[in-house]
């Protein structure tokens, strides 16, 4: 199984439930434990798993691209795997420029 991007860690600390998150998609609580294990084989194929990872990344508050960019890289033909440490680089990057931008907001 491809590395994990600790996305139930991400979720958890946003204080969000998979049923939570499951109630506000609308997404098969099935489907989203397979995008927090990166076990996209087991989503429903097609442009349903890119959707389904971009709502799961709004529901947590975490930009979408490095999500996908794992997806894609995983599941590319003849993939041997994502570099999930520049996957999770950019994700944390993105984090933490998602923070800067809040705090700067809230000191306007």
């Amino acid at each position: 199984m491809p590395a994990q991007l600790k996305l139930a860690q991400l979720r958890e600390r946003a204080g969000l439930t998979l049923e939570a998150i499951a109630e506000q998609t609308k997404i098969s609580i099935r489907f989203l434990r397979a995008i927090e294990k990166s076990d996209y084989t087991q989503l429903p194929g097609g442009i349903f798993d890119t959707s389904y990872i971009r709502q799961y990344a709004a529901a947590v508050g975490i930009p979408p691209e490095p999500l996908l960019d794992h997806y894609f890289a995983v599941t590319a033909p003849h993939s041997e795997g994502a570099d999930t440490r520049t996957l999770l680089q950019k994700l944390y990057q993105a984090l933490v420029s998602r923070e800067r931008q809040t705090e700067t907001a809230r000191l306007r």
